[in-house]
């Protein structure tokens, strides 16, 4: 089986960097979430199996999103010089490990994820190159890209406690995680707004409501097309939801574009070079003993190949982790 793997660099750095305390190489310079980082991809590698596997990144520059609409990501905090100051270090252990970096001025790492995976899928179902792809998993801390999930085609892998758990997100996990099954994702954050991106919905309409009007409606259209034409599912709802709709259609139509990942981001892509090559290069081990992680370099040649071969395994071994680690805990409160 063909797995492709995608990591969202940023997303995966982050979580790095505030996962782990202050390290710092033998230059004086901090490495905590290159260190981290690092350890995540071989522990990725180690899980998941892939066959291919890319990193995609945000660029410094503001995306088309923020040209859409100026208060896009408003209220988060700037980068924290220590934490961007390591970026520089993972690109180059990202090369070394010779695993393609994509990053496109102007749109964010989910875009570029989005693309990727939309490719490999749209070869698969064409059959029209030899890198055929029969499953791609994204790796990443963002609950926006669930919106990408596909059964049996594309799934999340989504680390749930610093860096040493995850779990595999379907169709199914999707919608017990957002109350919405994947492609309404972009609805539902039109309707009920989105505070971390700072996009705002339709005034008055939070998750309980948004998730109850997409249970009778497919989209934000057809609800507003339902409103228009007074059908009769329309006729049903409440007169204050209604008026809350009707101030609020800019406001839903700016916040699902805002919302919804792109898949068509105007970029080269060769699945070839996303092969995944042996890990255990001189070029791997010289990047790694010069940040000193010794103890990264003894894990290069442990990749357990074709460990998964079908979601169904992934998602079973995630789930016996989660009851293990629910045993141990009820064996210690015994203890007391």
């Amino acid at each position: 089986m063909n797995r492709l793997v995608l990591i969202d660099g940023n997303a995966i750095l982050h979580r790095a960097f505030h996962a782990l305390p202050p390290l710092t190489a033998p230059d004086g310079s901090l490495v905590n979430a290159v260190y981290g980082f690092t350890s995540m991809l071989l522990k990725i590698i180690n899980d998941l199996a892939p066959t291919h596997m890319a990193v995609a990144f945000d660029r410094p520059k503001p995306t088309f999103r923020k040209q859409m609409f100026a208060g896009y990501q408003a209220k988060r905090p700037k980068m924290d010089e220590e934490l961007s100051s390591q970026i520089v270090k993972v690109h180059d252990v990202v090369a070394a490990f010779g695993i393609p970096a994509y990053e496109v001025d102007g749109y964010e790492a989910d875009d570029v994820i989005g693309t990727l995976a939309r490719s490999a899928t749209i070869r698969q179902s064409n059959k029209v190159t030899k890198q055929h792809i029969d499953q791609v998993i994204i790796v990443t801390g963002d609950r926006d890209i669930l919106q990408l999930v596909e059964d049996e085609r594309v799934f999340v892998y989504m680390p749930t406690k610093g860096l040493s758990e995850a779990k595999l997100y379907g169709e199914k996990e999707v919608v017990e995680r957002m109350g919405v099954p994947p492609k309404q994702i972009p609805d539902f954050k039109a309707l009920a707004g989105d505070a971390s991106d700072n996009y705002p919905g339709v005034n008055g309409i939070g998750p309980k409501t948004a998730t109850e009007l997409l249970k009778h409606f497919r989209s934000v259209e057809e609800l507003y097309r339902a409103i228009q034409k007074k059908d009769k599912r329309a006729q049903t709802l409440p007169e204050g939801t209604l008026t809350k709709l009707s101030h609020g259609a800019e406001d839903a139509v700016l916040s699902k574009d805002l919302a919804t990942i792109r898949t068509d981001v105007p970029m080269p892509i060769d699945l070839a070079e996303t092969k995944l090559k042996l890990l255990d290069t001189p070029a791997a081990r010289k990047a790694l003993e010069d940040l000193h992680f010794h103890s990264l370099i003894k894990r290069l040649g442990s990749s357990k190949k074709d460990q998964f071969t079908t979601f169904k395994h992934v998602r079973k071994n995630s789930e016996l982790q989660k009851k293990e680690k629910m045993k141990t805990e009820s064996q210690q409160q015994q203890l007391f």
